[in-house]
C-alpha cells in the first residue's frame, strides 16, 4: 500500500483550562496561611498591588503607595535585625519534676533524625511564576500536626473517634503533652470521658513515641514500651522519677531493688528517652489554629455566619498608580509589562473575592446541614457527602473537596476542619431519616458498654436494639463496626466477664 502524505483542514472544539483557571482552582485550596503567603509574594512582584489597610484608610484617606510599600519593608527588614539579635529561646519545666540528670544523648540523636527524614517533604525554592509559588507555598518540613493528621486518617478508624481526635492533637503544648483537662472536652462534645479516653490510648500509640502524655512519667513509659524496656523494675524507676531529678540516686536504687551495675542500665536507658517528644518537629504547637469561618449563635438562635476578617488578606488595585505609570511608559515593552500587571492584580482581587465568597456560601449550607450537632453534640452529626453540599449550592464536587481542605470553622463545639462534617450514612428502618456510621457506632459501644455480664449482647441482639431506635443495620455492619472500634465479639466479651457474674 502506498503512503501519501496531504494535508487536510479540521474543526474541533476542546476545552481548555488558562492559565488563570488553574491558579483560581489552586488558590481555593489552600490554607488561610498559605493564601496570606501567596498573596505577600504577589505583592512584592506587582506594582500595581496593594494591601488595604484599613487603618491607613481611615487615617488618610489615600491607598498605600508603592513607594511607601518599599520604605516599610526596609524599616521592618532592620527591626527584624535587631530583634534577631536579642530573642531568647523559652524553656518550659515538666510537672515540675526535675530533669536535669538528662543528657543529649547520641543514640537518641540518631533516632531523632531518622524520626525527622520521615516527616520531610520535598519542596521547591522560590521564583518563578505564581502557579510555581502556590506549589511551593507549604513548609519543606511537616509540622507535628500535620504528621499526627496523617496518622489520624489512616491508623484510626472509628470516625467518632477520629473527630475527637482531631481536637486532642490541637490541645497538645510544644512539648507534645495533654495538659487541658478532658472534662471540658467532653462536655463541648457531649462525648463521654471513657470515648475520650480510649482515644487519647491509640493516639498514644503514634509516632513519635510519647505523644499525648499527660506527665513526664507517662510520656516515659509510651517511648520505654515501645522499645520493650518496661518491666516491673523499669516501672519502680519511671513512678520515682523526681528522685532522680533530685539526685537520691541512692535511694531510687534501693527502691529499685537492683545493685550498682543494674541501676547504671536503668540509668542510660532513662537518659536515651526523650522527654520532650514534640521537640523534633516544627514547633507550631504553640500556634492557635486561626478559624477561616466563624459561628455563634444570634437572637432568637439564628446562626450567625461570617469569614474571619483576621485570616483574609485583602488587596487592592491601585488604578491612580496604574494610570501615572501609564502616561509616563514610551516604549511598547513597558506598555506590556504594565498591562500584564494590570491584568494579574485584576484577576488576583476578583479570586480573592470569589474564593471567600465560595468559603461562605459552603460554611453557610454546612451549618444548616449539621444544626443538630451544632445544638446536641455529637452523636446528632448528620450523615453527609460532598455530592449533598455540591447539589445544594449549586457547585461541582471537586469544588466543594478544595473548599474543605485545610479550612477551619470555630462553633460552639470547637474548632473543626470542614471536610469532618462529612460522614457516611445509614438509613432508616422506616426509609426517612438517615444515620451518620458515626452515630450507629456511637450507640454500638453504648450498648456493649452497659450490658449485663450475664446477658453478654451477640450482634443479632444489638441489630434488634437499633431497630427499636428505627436504624436498619445487617449483622455485619454491626460487627464490621465493632470491629473498628476494637471491640471484641461476644464470645469472647462472656469470657472476660465471667468474673463479674456472682
Amino acid at each position: 500500500m502506498a503512503h501519501e502524505q496531504k494535508l487536510e483542514i479540521r474543526q474541533s472544539q476542546s476545552l481548555v483550562m488558562t492559565t488563570q483557571l488553574q491558579q483560581s482552582i489552586k488558590l481555593l485550596q489552600l490554607s488561610s496561611m498559605e493564601l496570606n503567603a501567596f498573596v505577600a509574594e504577589e505583592l512584592e512582584k506587582n506594582p500595581l498591588l496593594a494591601r488595604e489597610d484599613s487603618d491607613r484608610l481611615e487615617a488618610t484617606g489615600t491607598e498605600q503607595t508603592p513607594e511607601d510599600r518599599d520604605a516599610e519593608r526596609s524599616a521592618q527588614s532592620d527591626e527584624r535585625g535587631d530583634n534577631d539579635d536579642t530573642q531568647t529561646s523559652r524553656s518550659d519545666a515538666l510537672d515540675d519534676q526535675g530533669t536535669s540528670g538528662w543528657q543529649e544523648d547520641s543514640e537518641y540523636r540518631s533516632q531523632s533524625v531518622g524520626r525527622k527524614d520521615v516527616a520531610t517533604r520535598a519542596s521547591g525554592g522560590g521564583g518563578g511564576d505564581s502557579s510555581d509559588y502556590i506549589e511551593q507555598t507549604v513548609s519543606s518540613e511537616i509540622s507535628l500536626r500535620d504528621h499526627l493528621f496523617e496518622q489520624l486518617q489512616v491508623d484510626i478508624e472509628d470516625p467518632l473517634k477520629r473527630m475527637i481526635g482531631a481536637q486532642l492533637i490541637d490541645m497538645i503544648d510544644e512539648s507534645g503533652y495533654l495538659r487541658d483537662d478532658m472534662d471540658s472536652l467532653a462536655e463541648t462534645l457531649n462525648a463521654e470521658e471513657a470515648l475520650i479516653e480510649e482515644t487519647i490510648q491509640e493516639l498514644q500509640q503514634f509516632d513519635p513515641a510519647g505523644i499525648f502524655a499527660r506527665s513526664l512519667q507517662e510520656c516515659l513509659s509510651l517511648q520505654l514500651k515501645d522499645k520493650n524496656l518496661y518491666d516491673p523494675i523499669m516501672q519502680t524507676f519511671v513512678e520515682n522519677i523526681e528522685l532522680m531529678g533530685r539526685g537520691e540516686l541512692q535511694k531510687l536504687q534501693k527502691l529499685c531493688g537492683v545493685d550498682g551495675e543494674e541501676f547504671a542500665d536503668l540509668l542510660r536507658d532513662i537518659r536515651r528517652m526523650n522527654p520532650k517528644p514534640a521537640s523534633q518537629f516544627i514547633n507550631d504547637a504553640a500556634q492557635a489554629i486561626e478559624p477561616d469561618v466563624l459561628v455563634r449563635r444570634g437572637k432568637g438562635g439564628k446562626w450567625l455566619i461570617e469569614l474571619n476578617s483576621d485570616t483574609l488578606p485583602r488587596v487592592l488595585l491601585n488604578q491612580h498608580y496604574f494610570a501615572e505609570l501609564d502616561a509616563k511608559a514610551r516604549d511598547k515593552e513597558a506598555k506590556k509589562y504594565l498591562n500584564e500587571q494590570f491584568s494579574n492584580a485584576s484577576w488576583l482581587v476578583r479570586a480573592l473575592d470569589q474564593r471567600a465568597n465560595t468559603i461562605l456560601k459552603v460554611a453557610t449550607e454546612l451549618v444548616k446541614q449539621q444544626e443538630k450537632f451544632l445544638l446536641y453534640g455529637i452523636r446528632f452529626l448528620k450523615p453527609l457527602t460532598l455530592k449533598d453540599i455540591a447539589l445544594a449550592v449549586d457547585m461541582h464536587e471537586s469544588t466543594i473537596s478544595r473548599v474543605t481542605t485545610n479550612k477551619f470553622m470555630s462553633t460552639p463545639r470547637g474548632i473543626f476542619e470542614l471536610k469532618y462534617f462529612f460522614t457516611s450514612s445509614l438509613a432508616g428502618a422506616s426509609g426517612g431519616t438517615e444515620y451518620s456510621s458515626k452515630t450507629v457506632m456511637f450507640y454500638i459501644k453504648e450498648y456493649i458498654d452497659k450490658e449485663d455480664p450475664k446477658k453478654i449482647l451477640s450482634d443479632d441482639a444489638i441489630v434488634e436494639k437499633l431497630k427499636e431506635r428505627n436504624i436498619e443495620v445487617a449483622r455485619r455492619t454491626v460487627a464490621k463496626y465493632r470491629e473498628a472500634m476494637h471491640i471484641p465479639s461476644s464470645v469472647v466479651r462472656r469470657r472476660e466477664k465471667a468474673h463479674l457474674v456472682s
